[in-house]
């Protein structure tokens, strides 16, 4: 007699073949790895949100999405341990900077701890409601925060359109596998 063979199974965390017993989601720890992995592999554009306190703040974001057209509302993550929330959990208003392919280095320098982000060589300015606004970025925006909705660590941040400026010219830059990188034809 043929003993009986072990089952393959699809696991929906991963999408995966593994052999029965090799659950790669069953150890809790292992899942922000992989969600850090998996999305190395998602290419997203990149932001740079700014808003007003004692001094400007701001952070690079690459989880800035379009909610709805009516109203216009937008959407980020920030996390809370971040040195800009605080002034990101009570700011009425935010700015969201598009940039292109030639801001590398305003990218990685409004992602760097303890950076000092607003000195030179930054170029930027107090725009409507008092919001920083960066200069030569592909488009901005003004938004009216509208709600803060707790995600784990995070809250995510939807706003309201209020103004801005789409008129930047350059290719956008892109975050993908740890790193910024240009779009490619």
């Amino acid at each position: 007699m043929t003993p009986p063979t072990t089952p393959t199974t699809r696991t929906r965390t991963t999408g995966t073949d593994t052999a029965a017993g090799a659950d790669l989601a069953a150890d809790p720890l292992a899942a922000p790895a992989l969600l850090r992995s998996a999305f190395r592999r998602h290419a997203a554009g990149v932001a740079v949100i700014t808003a007003a306190g004692e001094g400007p703040v701001g952070f690079t974001a690459t989880s800035v999405s379009s909610v709805a057209a009516e109203p216009p509302l937008i959407s980020f993550g920030v996390g809370t341990g971040s040195s800009s929330w605080p002034v990101v959990a009570t700011a009425e208003h935010i700015g969201v900077h598009i940039l292109g392919e030639h801001q590398q280095e305003l990218a990685a320098t409004f992602a760097r701890s303890g950076a000092d982000r607003f000195a030179a060589p930054t170029g930027w300015r107090a725009g409507p409601e008092g919001v920083p606004l960066l200069d030569g970025v592909l488009a901005w925006l003004v938004c009216r925060v509208v709600a803060r909705v707790p995600a784990g660590d995070h809250r995510i941040v939807i706003a309201e359109v209020v103004t801005g400026d789409p008129a930047g010219a350059g290719r956008p830059l892109l975050y993908h596998q740890g790193r910024f990188n240009a779009l490619r034809d």
